[in-house]
C-alpha cells in the first residue's frame, strides 16, 4: 500500500480501518479487543488506545502474520478465555452483526474453529477455540494458521454471514480505490 493500512480511512465514516474494526468487535460482543503491531508503531498504538483497545507489541513482526496471531494469543490466553476471534486489519468491512453471528455460533457449538463465509467462500473473522491454541503456537510460520484450519476441516464450522465484507481484503491502492475511491 505504501502506507499503514490500519490507519487508512474506512469510507465515508473517515474512521481508520483499525478503529472501524475495534468498534465492530465491541458492538459484536467481544469482551476484550487486542490489536497487535510493531513495537515502534506509535501512531497505531495511539489510535488503538484512543478507541479503548489494547495494543500488543509483536516482538518478531518480520516473522509474518502468525507471529502477530501468537503475540495476541499469548496476551489473551488466561483462565476463562474460551476462544480468540482473529481478523486482519485489512478486512475493514467486518461489522458488529457479523461478529455477533460468529460469536453466537461459537458459543452454541463445540467446533474448534468457527469461520465466516459468504456464498461458500471463507474469509474473516475466524474464531479459534482454546482447544487449538497450542496448535497455533506450534504452527509452521511459513504456512501460518491455515495449517491449523486445514487440520480441522472436518470439524470446523463455516457460518454464512450474508456479507461479502468478510472476503474484502485491501492489499493495494487499487483495492482501496475500488471500495472507497482515492486514498486521501
Amino acid at each position: 500500500m505504501g502506507r499503514p493500512k490500519a490507519l487508512l480511512p474506512c469510507g465515508d465514516s473517515g474512521l481508520p480501518f483499525v478503529a472501524s474494526l475495534i468498534l465492530a468487535l465491541v458492538e459484536g460482543g467481544a469482551a476484550d479487543v487486542l490489536v497487535v503491531g510493531r513495537p515502534d508503531d506509535t501512531a497505531l498504538r495511539l489510535e488503538v488506545e484512543t478507541r479503548r483497545g489494547r495494543f500488543v507489541e509483536n516482538p518478531r513482526p518480520d516473522d509474518g502474520q502468525l507471529s502477530s496471531l501468537v503475540a495476541g494469543l499469548n496476551v489473551a490466553d488466561r483462565p476463562g478465555v474460551r476462544g480468540l476471534l482473529v481478523t486482519p486489519v485489512d478486512v475493514p468491512l467486518v461489522t458488529g452483526a457479523i461478529v455477533a453471528t460468529l460469536m453466537r455460533e461459537f458459543h452454541t457449538s463445540a467446533a474448534p474453529i468457527v469461520r465466516a463465509v459468504h456464498r461458500g467462500r471463507h474469509g474473516h473473522p475466524v474464531i479459534f477455540s482454546r482447544t487449538v491454541f497450542d496448535e497455533l503456537r506450534r504452527a509452521d510460520p511459513g504456512v501460518g494458521a491455515k495449517a491449523v484450519v486445514h487440520g480441522h476441516e472436518r470439524d470446523l464450522r463455516n457460518v454464512e454471514v450474508g456479507s461479502d465484507g468478510v472476503l474484502t481484503d485491501v492489499d493495494t491502492p487499487e483495492d482501496y480505490e475500488g471500495l472507497f475511491g482515492k486514498v486521501r
